[in-house]
């Protein structure tokens, strides 16, 4: 099973954030299974979990909502990541949610880096913005990241943002099925993991 989770700030409904979240996730999805894999696709949308999101940074502790988004990054094999942007940048409520992950978390994972905004001027936020972002976590950036302005909705199934989507999912696929997993970020009290060791081993009883 392949476990993709898909993050969206986007904060309106319906919210062109999470129509291009969607269209990725369907693409990506679509080229795995024809590779012949099962895919679990989970959405994080965080305009639900704005509140916990503020408590665990006051707090550093994520609870209830918040600590199921942060487990599903935790167990996924890629990131979906799309953001709107504000002043230039992320939004706020994006950067937040990476800023409450444990350190290490992204270490090695793929990650595809997405944006919207209402025009086209602010496309180059991906590359000053969200791949800095990422590589500073250690994520894998797939190469193509994807920017929809208001006006690329309206292009239909074959414009150039059909051909960004697909040429991206086809990226994060190819990490995916690649040679073997880019990461080792594993919880050491998950009792489901391999590198896990009971406390009666770690006394030597």
């Amino acid at each position: 099973m392949t476990r993709i989770v898909v993050v969206t700030a986007g904060l309106s409904e319906p919210s062109s954030t999470r129509l291009l979240a969607d269209r990725l996730g369907a693409a990506t999805r679509q080229r795995l299974e024809s590779a012949g894999r099962e895919v679990a696709l989970d959405q994080v949308e965080l305009r639900a979990l704005a509140h916990p999101i503020a408590d665990a940074m006051l707090t550093g502790f994520a609870a209830g909502p918040l600590a199921d988004a942060v487990e599903a990054v935790r167990r996924a094999d890629a990131l979906i990541v799309v953001t709107p942007v504000f002043s230039a940048s992320y939004s706020g409520l994006f950067k937040s949610f990476f800023d409450v992950l444990e350190p290490g978390l992204l270490e090695g994972l793929p990650v595809l880096i997405a944006a919207t905004a209402g025009t086209a001027r602010h496309s180059l936020v991906l590359e000053h913005a969200l791949r800095p972002l990422f590589a500073h976590l250690k994520a894998v950036v797939v190469p193509t990241a994807v920017f929809a302005a208001t006006e690329d909705f309206g292009a239909g199934g074959t414009g150039a943002l059909h051909q960004r989507v697909e040429r991206a999912a086809g990226q994060l696929v190819d990490l995916l099925v690649g040679p073997g997993p880019l990461r080792s970020a594993t919880d050491p009290f998950d009792d489901r993991s391999e590198d896990f060791t009971d406390f009666a081993s770690l006394l030597g009883t």
